[in-house]
């Protein structure tokens, strides 16, 4: 059997459960080879749906509904995604779209399901288009799609075209030209490709990012430098009179700090008098210890 009568003697259910990626061009052939709705075959349909929760009405609407999603699926090529896997989230928003669909409200299925076939295409693309997000709110979305159909070559947008775009959508020139700064930039991946020696002349973040915090010699240094600056401390601080060396210590190195006041209440001077002692000590701590 040719792949032609195959298409065209496959049940329903089988054509919904066959998976775009598998063979790209035969699923395109198959799903528009399925009959057009006329108006009112698809008004009865939505009506068994609405009113009667008719499965198979369900079906016989999303499937002469396929061939729009693979159409709005190819508007998305620009991005460098998989057709297939675009056409994946297209079909799950056509079936939003059908499940939602009120024929009460006198407008054809196809103008409805737009907006669910492409919104999640958008979350497909704004998810895998880059593995750093380029927008997250709404309004960023809206300026991210803008921004990619205006933009019809490799150039930079001239201050003109800035100013002109933020007009037309509401936002701040600023807001434009850190999207296209966004849009401009790629990934690069840490490790080297797997075809690609180190020898190579391409260098990969992997091989100049150094990560020194797990160096040997650079924990032995800090620790090392770490006991040389407390026994610095120990000296300095043995150095100091009894009360300087208490008014530090309770103001600096104890939980909870001693205050002025507690400070002067205790050895009978003033709150301005404690902070003049802290003040000198600290001086010859600092002197003390070799930075």
């Amino acid at each position: 059997m040719t792949e032609t009568n195959t298409s065209v003697s496959m049940t329903p259910n089988a054509i919904l459960n066959m998976v775009p990626g598998a063979n790209l061009g035969a699923y395109v052939q198959t799903v528009s080879a399925i009959p057009m709705l006329s108006a009112e075959r698809e008004q009865e349909l939505a009506e068994r749906l609405f009113y009667d929760n008719s499965v198979d009405s369900a079906r016989e609407l999303v499937l002469a509904h396929l061939r729009f999603v693979v159409h709005v699926a190819r508007s998305y090529s620009g991005y460098g995604l998989q057709e297939a896997d675009l056409i994946q989230e297209g079909n799950v928003g056509l079936m939003k779209a059908v499940k939602r669909f009120d024929p009460t409200k006198g407008v054809r299925l196809v103008s409805f399901a737009v907006h669910w076939i492409k919104a999640e295409m958008h979350e497909y693309v704004l998810k895998n288009w880059r593995i750093v997000k380029v927008a997250t709110t709404k309004a960023q979305r809206k300026l991210f799609f803008n921004l990619r159909s205006r933009k019809t070559g490799t150039h930079w947008l001239t201050q003109d075209e800035t100013i002109a775009i933020a007009q037309d959508l509401g936002v701040e020139p600023s807001e434009v030209t850190r999207m296209e700064s966004r849009l401009s930039s790629r990934d690069l991946a840490f490790d080297l490709p797997v075809d690609m020696d180190e020898e190579s002349s391409w260098q990969a973040p992997q091989q100049y990012l150094e990560d020194q915090s797990t160096d040997p010699a650079t924990v032995v240094e800090a620790a090392d430098c770490v006991a040389h600056k407390g026994t610095q401390l120990s000296a300095a601080m043995s150095a100091l009179d009894p009360r300087s060396r208490d008014i530090v210590a309770r103001r600096w190195l104890a939980e909870p700090k001693t205050t002025l006041h507690e400070l002067a209440e205790e050895y009978g001077v003033s709150a301005e008098r404690i902070r003049q002692l802290e003040n000198n000590a600290m001086k010859k701590l600092r002197a003390g210890i070799v930075a």
